[in-house]
């Protein structure tokens, strides 16, 4: 039997520290806990997996899905976790007991992405059936639907401080507001099908394409200031340029990249950029009423 594992590196000198191995096929959601010592992981064998990273071995699964698990988020206050799969469905569970606390259906596909948070609404999900669902936590029902997307939804995320979020998909990125879920804006398009974003406290915004593209924006104005493809590996084909995740360390001047080309590569803020050497032309729309 196969087994994949995860892997966990030193930021500081790119070194692999641990291999932990468990599911048996591609990972495809990790969360670590900021409260407890545990990381939670979800896979397309269908599992989900609780690991002591005390002791760097796995202390509890959740079973109850039927198809591969594609996403995994812990609450921020309370002790549960929920998981989006393939089965069409989000799951609450209670992370000491493994109960399944609710099943969250009304989704048409796939469930592709989940975000919690701790004011309501507590749980958002974005699936291939194009549309973003906001659920009752309390309830387990859904009690909106952003229907704004005309191809499936693949990325979320939630601004550190601001009471808004972020969509991203292929036709383009939308920015919506909380807790009804009001359009705002729709980003620069990208032209590219997006399948991650991440947002640092200096309201940069960072979009990570299936072709190797990273698109950064001003999160306030929607502005697109930047954009390069990251270098690809040596001897890696034109098919591995994908960018499946990305995020900002804790600082928010480093940013961490997962790719098709099996490379995990890691990019800081160029301090010798000026004004003049990165110049942002820029100037708001002027909107226009006709009478």
């Amino acid at each position: 039997m196969l087994f994949l594992p995860l892997l966990i590196w030193d930021l500081a000198s790119g070194t692999l520290k641990l291999s932990l191995t468990g599911h048996i096929s591609h990972v495809r959601g990790l969360a670590v806990s900021d409260r407890h010592p545990y990381m939670f992981s979800a896979g397309e064998d269908k599992q989900v997996k609780c690991w002591d990273l005390e002791c760097n071995k796995v202390i509890r699964h959740y079973h109850g899905h039927l198809l591969a698990v594609y996403d995994v988020c812990i609450h921020p206050t309370l002790n549960i976790i929920v998981t989006a799969s393939r089965d069409a469905t989000c799951r609450v569970w209670d992370m000491r007991t493994k109960a399944c606390v609710h099943v969250l259906t009304g989704h048409n596909d796939a469930v592709l992405k989940v975000e919690v948070q701790a004011v309501n609404p507590q749980v958002i999900t974005g699936s291939m059936d194009s549309t973003v669902k906001f659920w009752d936590l309390a309830m387990g029902k859904a009690i909106t639907t952003l229907t704004n997307h005309k191809k499936s939804v693949r990325a979320l995320q939630l601004h550190p401080s601001e009471f808004t979020f972020l969509s991203g998909s292929a036709d383009n990125i939308k920015k919506w507001k909380f807790p009804r879920g009001d359009f705002l804006m729709n980003m620069d398009k990208s032209n590219s099908i997006v399948n991650t974003l991440s947002i640092n406290d200096d309201n940069v915004l960072v979009a990570g394409a299936d072709n190797g593209f990273m698109h950064f924006y001003d999160y306030k104005t929607g502005y697109k200031f930047q954009e390069f493809r990251t270098p690809p590996q040596s001897g890696s084909l034109e098919s591995e340029a994908g960018i499946y995740a990305l995020s900002f360390d804790q600082s928010g001047s480093r940013l961490v990249t997962c790719e098709a080309d099996k490379t995990i590569k890691m990019y800081k803020e160029d301090d010798n950029s000026t004004e003049q050497t990165h110049p942002i032309h820029w100037k708001p729309q002027l909107k226009r009423e006709r009478y």
